[in-house]
């Protein structure tokens, strides 16, 4: 709201927007009538403060004719003006526009000389050549002056005709002169009589012309108007009223301004121009006697008008190429440029003093002075005094006075460029023809605009506020966002950058204002962000800074229920912390005290919360870079001489994640720094495919040996720092000191590093003992030319002076010899005279600075050269000489700056970072993941900590959910780049966590097994412990599901994951098909532990009621059984069953059998690390034990404490290491030896093993013996040799795995085939097992494989023990006796049962009896071949081979089972007609009678034999007689060849007689005859037996044949040989004692039992 001199209220506010503007200057046509415009509202003044875009982007369309628009605009600002006292009594031309003539007769009218006063009024002098003198005209045009007197128009009236009337034959406004259409506008706005609501419309008109698009950009003469119209509005008058209305011009001011930069003609402005625009508007931003909404607005458009400036240095990088220097050429140019310091003028533009109202005067409180002190000023922007301009007085209006143009484009057409000399009302007087180029603003006004932006951040300027401050750093921060990038490629704005503005940042962030510190942060990191390539060293100066302000000193608190060991790689100091600094006494460098140093010093001291809170959130925002910390890395942490800034970032993100941080900062801290953190390894993360680059960046070997040397490095600077003899051998016998003889080698490193204390260094060369190398180290220094206290000051940096007087002589003797040299410098005579002088300077630096000493005590510069008279060779030093001196060690005090923390000290450390970044090399910028390995690999350990503790310690779900997402993406960078020690770290933190990996045995002594629903489930106290704990279900399921696809990368991190599986698996947790034993080794499932109760919830509820539930609680309590689980208990189980079941332990199992044997290798050493200790007995909490088939009992039952434990766990380990160990040959070659030595210690020790754990070890060696043929780590004698001499109980125990793992090595023909069975160890092992009815089956197979194998494995050494147990299985066989006899009763009562009874054979003890057999007599093909290859006589290979044979088929031919029997008998008699048996050349055959077929007969004569089949004997004694006889037959010629024919055919007969007198059956009765017959017969054709024919002779053959004959068959002999008499009666004549005699003979060599004859067995 503005108000005129008369009353009247003016809208002169600008409106934004397209409907806005419309909505405003519609409303002129009650302007131009008179009438008050609508009352302006609070509302829209603020909404001036709301951020609009350039109207020239808005491109809005007028409906109106634009030269009527012109003219509507003109007469509104002449309508308001008239309304204005001073113009009340304007012409009437002023309203309808004259012509040109009018124009030139009324300027004609006018003396140069006339003003007009700020009100408006005529002054009391009459100008020269007034109107006043022709009545008649003044009358005609109702022209009334004073006292009825004409009066002159105002030149700022007629300003507007005139272009009224030019415009009137203008067609189109683009092509109108713009200077000319602008002019009179202008005129009013640099008019310093006008009120300021007649400023703001003549502002709001321009500003409309340019939303209008009335003003483009192929506008005629378009850059001279902007540079008229920037010096127009930075230079703008006008009358001060309220200032409300006074303060909306100024926001039209700024919009104007915003609009000029960023339309069309934007970069036409020159420097001067913008400079005097960012003067004007830095001028609002900095008057605090101007309201808080028009400051604040001012900033803005400063932001925004900072942001189109900056921008333009891009387009200027465009033109210019890669030709950096071609600007900064054209910069040097236009050098001149400048802007002065707004808080310094401490005025404001626009705003000129009325004379009337005197309460416009204002007094303003300069921002840059103290409080008290005011100084009184005009309301006017107005440059200093020896500007071109002059300031237009408070009687006088420049713009009022001179001789006009006839046209006002004549008037500008001849105007200068130059915006700051132009003088819109002398225009006419200038001569130039031709305006001279206008160049557009360039590198000039951007630098100096950032230098004046720079400047009033200076600390020590105490003119600036820290208000102004801010808004310094606000606009920087939009100039660096905008072109940062540009800004360091320009030497004069990177220049600005690396001093003045990261001197000030760097020290503004020790402010405790928040907002400066906050602004401060912000600029730094925006700095850091765009131009950190320039800036490599202020960075490091600045990350240090922030590292040990917020590195806590303070150690982790132990929490309950966090094992410490999860967090022990936080880092408890930054490694930038140097060595503390030495307190001496010696006052040659004062200290400064600790408290001031915590406040001011790079060891950061004590910050506020809130400031620790910022800092957090400016590292914060530099980490979500994505490349930062990668360049930290390759930059600070692998170069020698640079602070580990990635670390030490890193580690103090963790620290300071921890929750107790919280405590000296806010609780903000810890998330900020988590999130920093997991932001980090998202970023790793993220570029874990991408192909890494190398080219173009440092090369990685190269880094990663200056990494280690590095690290050397630090070792022996603090090994110096401690001991400075073994410092320097440490770093000699590490290479990095050459030679340690060589003082030159010795102090080259001394100055070449940083690390070292200069306390200490200064003590060691101050030694005497030292003197060469105080000498070689002095001699590094390059003194020409210096000043001696300069060059004493140059030394006294790099150690510190120690306290004794001795020492501190000894350094100052050798310096002065150094400075001196081989001629003194000038003023010193010689080297005794710098020695006094050195110490003379020594002291008068501790006199002056040591903070104990009052002022007025303190050496005066008389003083210090009455000390010095004479010592200069006898005379005086020069008084200049002493006085420079002097004067330097008062100002500025000789120090340590790392012992100092103030301004000077921080000044001192500035301008030496600046001499090393002239020569330090840029930052690399790193946009690779090239390095990410060796950065991971370094950062992993705070990191994992962190994410450790939190999740133990967070309880939301936003959290739980980040740091799940942490540990996998960390466990995918370390598998991704093989850092192992990382993700065995990341499978330790959750395995401890999960709570499942504890290394003590849990209790299963209170295991209960639930059924329900056909389901069972093992309650325990480890399942329902885990049941109940969420966070370690939380990192149960996370460690498994981030392990698969990075097996093959874990190492010591299976230790944890065994431990979980051993402890799932003993609670029955985790399913026996998880080793997959079944498929890779073809053995059952390892037995899981007997529960101590089953408890049966189905039978429970169906029987129901409370006195079931009460009498099974009176059960259990009398059986003191454990009592039930509880509805809780079994919840909590089911959730950890459903935990379980959820992670993919099978998946995990079977990507580890794929995994490469190398890899595989850690899994078995660490299975094998959990088993018992060799000489001691498996030690395992008392545990019921699971016999391999008790039957379940449902209330539980008692252990035998005498006997070993079962441990299903220890099964566990043994099957996994073995099924590990056997995949391949690789694995076994690398595996095979330790799981052997393991398997062996087992059996060894098997009084102390459970009998099932033994069981399946020795299979486990057997299979490991069979996969492991080709190595010589485990022997099969020696394994058979231990199995053997185990007890029967343990070996019935074991059966089954020992002959299956028997069995798999004989499978093939190998070498171990032969050896096993060759083994007595092997066959006992048989023997002992084939009797158990479970193991008989699998026995027999293993046999047979050894005699029907391909190629049977039969050999001289294992071939009786064959024999003899084929005869044990058929021996077996007699219980198929049973069944056949049961056959016969049926048969024999002619019942036809329900069922069919089975056959013999469909038993299998009977099957095998009858295989048996028939594998015996198979062996009588091997006979010949073992016979030949045994060399034995022939009598000892009839024993060793043939005689087992028919021993056992004989035996066989006595089995009660008749089909075993029968098939003995058929193979007896194979075996017995075999070719191979009987020669001419041997009779060891011919034992087959007396050895075989006669004990056989004998046998079968036996009653006990044949009660064993009563029904079936009788016709295997006619078998038996048939065979006898069939064989005698086969054999006869053989026979009768041999001298013992005769014994044998009598023998022959007298069994013939007693099978004919059995008496036990008709069918001996008739077979006997017949077969002897056949006999006879057979022996007659042969010509065996002769009958005496005519009076022969009779054989003894013949004789003894009737003779035996006759006694049991008296007529057989008759009927086989009719034409033989009968025999005389005197041979019958044989007394019953002789026949007795005879036949008890007989008797006995029949019945003579064969060797090892195994007794008939009963068949019950």
């Amino acid at each position: 709201m503005t108000s005129s001199a008369d009353g009247n209220e003016t809208n002169s506010s600008p409106r934004y927007g397209a409907e806005a503007q419309a909505a405003q200057y519609s409303m002129r046509s009650s302007i131009r009538s008179g009438a008050a415009t609508p009352t302006r509202t609070m509302a829209h003044e603020r909404s001036l403060m709301t951020p609009t875009y350039p109207l020239w982007d808005a491109k809005i369309s007028i409906a109106v004719d634009p030269v009527a628009l012109i003219t509507t605009e003109c007469i509104t600002v002449t309508s308001a003006m008239r309304k204005h006292a001073r113009w009340a009594h304007s012409s009437v031309s002023a309203i309808l526009g004259g012509g040109p003539s009018m124009a030139r007769d009324i300027s004609r009218l006018q003396k140069p000389g006339d003003r007009i006063s700020p009100a408006g009024q005529r002054s009391g002098r009459m100008v020269d050549g007034a109107i006043g003198d022709d009545d008649t005209l003044a009358s005609r045009w109702g022209l009334r002056g004073k006292k009825g007197k004409s009066m002159q128009d105002n030149p700022l009236l007629s300003a507007f005709a005139r272009l009224r009337n030019d415009l009137r034959g203008c067609t189109d406004i683009r092509s109108f002169d713009i200077p000319a259409l602008l002019h009179p506008f202008l005129q009013v706005i640099r008019s310093s009589s006008t009120s300021a609501s007649i400023t703001s419309l003549a502002i709001v008109a321009i500003t409309k012309f340019f939303a209008y698009n009335l003003i483009g950009r192929d506008s005629p003469r378009l850059p001279l108007a902007m540079q008229l119209l920037s010096a127009a509005i930075t230079h703008c008058r006008f009358e001060a009223s309220d200032s409300a209305a006074d303060e909306i011009v100024l926001l039209g001011i700024l919009e104007l301004m915003e609009n000029m930069l960023s339309g069309p003609g934007g970069d036409l402005l020159g420097d001067e121009s913008v400079c005097e625009m960012m003067e004007t508007g830095l001028s609002m931003c900095c008057q605090n006697r101007l309201s808080e909404l028009l400051r604040r607005k001012a900033e803005m458009s400063m932001i925004t008008m900072c942001q189109i400036i900056f921008e333009r240095l891009k387009s200027l990088e465009i033109e210019a190429g890669e030709d950096i220097g071609i600007m900064e050429a054209d910069g040097e140019e236009s050098a001149n440029v400048a802007m002065n310091n707004p808080a310094v003028n401490g005025t404001t533009v626009g705003l000129q003093p009325s004379t009337v109202n005197d309460s416009s005067s204002t007094v303003i409180e300069e921002a840059n002075q103290a409080p008290t002190e005011t100084v009184e000023a005009k309301k006017s922007l107005e440059p200093p005094s020896d500007n071109i301009h002059a300031v237009a007085s408070a009687k006088t209006d420049s713009s009022e006075s001179g001789s006009k143009p006839s046209s006002i484009a004549e008037d500008l057409g001849n105007a200068q460029p130059s915006a700051s000399a132009l003088d819109l009302t002398r225009q006419a007087e200038q001569s130039s023809d031709e305006p001279a180029t206008i160049k557009p603003y360039s590198l000039p006004s951007i630098r100096e605009l950032f230098r004046v932006l720079v400047d009033l951040l200076s600390p020590q300027n105490r003119q600036h506020s820290d208000a102004l401050r801010v808004m310094a750093l606000r606009i920087i921060d939009v100039a660096l966002e905008v072109a940062g990038p540009s800004i360091a490629k320009h030497p004069s704005l990177a220049t600005l950058a690396k001093d003045d503005l990261c001197r000030y940042l760097f020290q503004l962030v020790r402010s405790e204002n928040m907002g400066l510190l906050n602004e401060s942060l912000r600029v730094a990191g925006t700095l850091l962000a765009t131009c950190r390539e320039v800036l490599k060293l202020q960075q490091e100066l600045f990350l240090s800074y922030l590292v040990a302000c917020l590195h806590p000193r303070v150690e982790i608190e132990d929490e309950l229920g966090i094992d410490p060991a999860l967090y022990e790689g936080v880092p408890k100091t930054p490694k930038l912390v140097k060595p503390a600094a030495s307190q001496a006494s010696s006052g040659r460098s004062t200290p400064v005290p600790i408290k001031e140093r915590q406040k001011l010093g790079m060891e950061g001291g004590a910050r506020k919360p809130d400031s620790r809170e910022a800092m957090v959130e400016s590292i914060g925002a530099l980490s979500r870079i994505p490349s930062y910390l990668v360049e930290l890395y390759v930059n600070y942490d692998c170069e020698i001489d640079r602070s580990d800034l990635c670390e030490d970032l890193i580690g103090l993100l963790s620290r300071n994640a921890f929750p107790d941080s919280a405590r000296w900062s806010t609780t903000n801290v810890p998330p900020l720094c988590l999130d920093s953190l997991l932001g980090y390894v998202q970023f790793v993360a993220d570029r874990l495919e991408d192909k890494p680059v190398y080219q173009g960046y440092p090369d990685l070997g190269k880094l990663r040996e200056q990494r280690a040397r590095k690290k050397i490095i630090i070792r022996g600077a603090t090994k110096f720092n401690e001991n400075p003899k073994a410092g320097l051998a440490f770093l000699a016998s590490h290479g990095i000191i050459d030679n340690p003889d060589s003082p030159q080698s010795i102090v080259k490193f001394f100055r070449g590093t940083t690390r070292i204390s200069k306390s200490v260094l200064g003590e060691y060369l101050s030694k005497k003992s030292h003197e060469e190398l105080l000498v070689a180290f002095i001699n590094l220094f390059d003194f020409a030319g210096k000043r001696i206290d300069e060059a004493l000051r140059e030394l006294l940096i790099t150690f510190r002076l120690p306290g004794e007087s001795a020492l501190i002589e000894r350094i100052v003797v050798v310096f002065s010899e150094k400075y001196c040299g081989s001629a003194p410098p000038d003023g010193i005579a010689d080297k005794d005279t710098a020695f006094v002088l050195t110490y003379a300077i020594i002291m008068l630096n501790t006199d002056q600075h040591n903070p104990n000493l009052k002022k007025d005590k303190r050496m005066t510069y008389n003083d210090f050269a009455r000390n010095l008279r004479g010592v200069n060779g006898g005379k005086d030093f020069a008084p200049e000489y002493l006085q420079g001196i002097y004067d330097s060690i008062k100002s500025n005090e000789i120090i340590l700056p790392d012992e100092h923390d103030n301004n000077r000290a921080f000044d001192y450390a500035w301008e030496e970072l600046l001499i090393k970044a002239r020569t330090s090399s840029l930052l690399t910028m790193c946009d690779t993941n090239a390095f990410d390995a060796d950065m991971f690999s370094a950062t992993w350990k705070p990191i994992i900590a962190t994410l450790s503790y939190v999740f133990m310690s967070a309880s939301d779900d936003a959290v739980f959910s980040r740091v799940v997402l942490g540990f996998d993406q960390c466990a995918q960078i370390s598998a991704k780049y093989n850092i192992t020690d990382a993700l065995d770290h990341i499978i330790f933190c959750l395995s401890s966590m999960s709570t499942l990996a504890s290394d003590a045995p849990t209790n299963t002594a209170l295991n209960t097994e639930v059924q329900a629903e056909k389901k069972s489930v093992m309650v325990s106290e480890l399942a329902v412990k885990f049941g109940r704990d969420y966070k370690a279900q939380l990192a149960c399921a996370v460690l498994f599901r981030l392990i698969p696809k990075k097996e093959t990368k874990i190492r010591n991190g299976w230790n944890y994951i065994i431990r979980i599986w051993l402890n799932l698996f003993t609670n029955s947790l985790l399913k026996p098909s998880f080793s997959r034993s079944e498929d890779l080794l073809d053995i059952p499932p390892i037995p899981l532990q007997t529960p101590s109760q089953v408890i049966d919830r189905e039978q429970r509820s169906s029987e129901g009621g409370i006195i079931s539930t009460f009498s099974s609680f009176l059960s259990s309590y009398a059986a003191d059984d454990p009592p039930e689980p509880s509805e809780e208990e079994l919840e909590s189980t089911l959730c950890t069953v459903d935990c379980i079941d959820s992670c993919p332990m099978n998946k995990i199992f079977s990507k580890v059998l794929a995994m490469p044997a190398e890899t595989r290798q850690s899994l078995v050493q660490a299975l094998l690390n959990k088993l018992p200790e060799p000489a001691s007995p498996v030690v395992i909490s008392v545990r019921p034990e699971r016999p391999v088939a008790s039957p379940i009992r449902m209330n539980g039952h008692r252990t035998n404490p005498s006997t070993p434990s079962y441990d299903p766990s220890l099964i566990f380990v043994l099957e996994l290491v073995t099924i590990l160990a056997t995949r391949d040959e690789r694995s076994v070659a690398l595996m095979g030896q330790a799981v052997a030595d393991a398997l062996q210690t087992i059996i060894r020790d098997a009084a102390n093993i459970h009998p099932l754990v033994l069981s399946r070890a020795i299979f486990y060696l057997l299979y490991l013996l069979n996969v492991s043929q080709d190595h010589s780590f485990v022997r099969a004698p020696v394994i058979l040799h231990a199995i053997a001499g185990y007890e029967q109980s343990t070996l019935e125990k074991a059966a089954m795995p020992i002959l299956k793992g028997l069995t798999l090595c004989i499978r093939d023909p190998t070498p171990l085939r032969n050896e096993i069975t060759s083994t007595p160890d092997f066959w006992s092992i048989i023997r002992s097992l084939h009797e158990i009815p479970e193991a008989a089956g699998r026995a027999f197979d293993l046999v047979a494989r050894v005699v029907s194998g391909p190629p049977p494995a039969v050999t001289s050494d294992n071939y009786k023990e064959t024999v003899s147990l084929l005869n044990r299985f058929a021996a077996a066989g007699s219980v198929g006796a049973v069944i056949e006899q049961k056959r016969d009763n049926y048969a024999r009562r002619k019942e036809k049962p329900s069922k069919p009874p089975p056959k013999p054979r469909e038993n299998d003890v009977v099957e095998r009896g009858y295989r048996a057999v028939v594998m015996i007599y198979r062996l009588t093909n091997r006979v010949p071949a073992l016979i030949e290859q045994s060399h034995l006589e022939r009598n000892e290979a009839w024993l060793a081979y043939w005689s087992p044979i028919f021993e056992a088929l004989r035996s066989q031919c006595l089995n009660p089972c008749r089909e075993i029997r029968h098939q003995a008998f058929a193979c007896l008699q194979n075996s017995l007609l075999s070719p191979e048996l009987a020669s001419a050349d041997h009779q060891e055959w011919t034992a087959i009678f007396g050895e075989v077929l006669f004990p056989l007969i004998s046998r079968l004569l036996r009653p006990e034999i044949y009660q064993t089949d009563p029904v079936g004997m009788s016709d295997t004694r006619v078998q038996a007689a048939n065979l006898l006889c069939k064989i005698f037959l086969h054999y006869l010629v053989l026979l009768s060849e041999w001298e013992g024919m005769l014994d044998l055919w009598l023998r022959i007969l007298d069994i013939m007689d007693r099978l004919m007198n059995s008496g036990q059956g008709d069918h001996l009765e008739e077979a006997v005859p017949e077969s002897l017959k056949n006999i006879l017969l057979v022996m007659a054709d042969g010509g065996f037996i002769k009958p005496p024919v005519d009076g022969q002779s009779r054989t003894e053959l013949w004789d003894e044949t009737c003779k035996r004959v006759d006694r049991f068959l008296p007529n057989l002999i008759g009927e086989i040989f009719p034409e033989v008499g009968k025999v005389p009666e005197k041979e019958k004549e044989i007394t019953k004692e002789e026949a007795g005699a005879e036949e008890e003979v007989g008797k006995k060599l029949v019945e003579q039992p064969p060797v090892n004859e195994p007794q008939p067995q009963d068949v019950d």
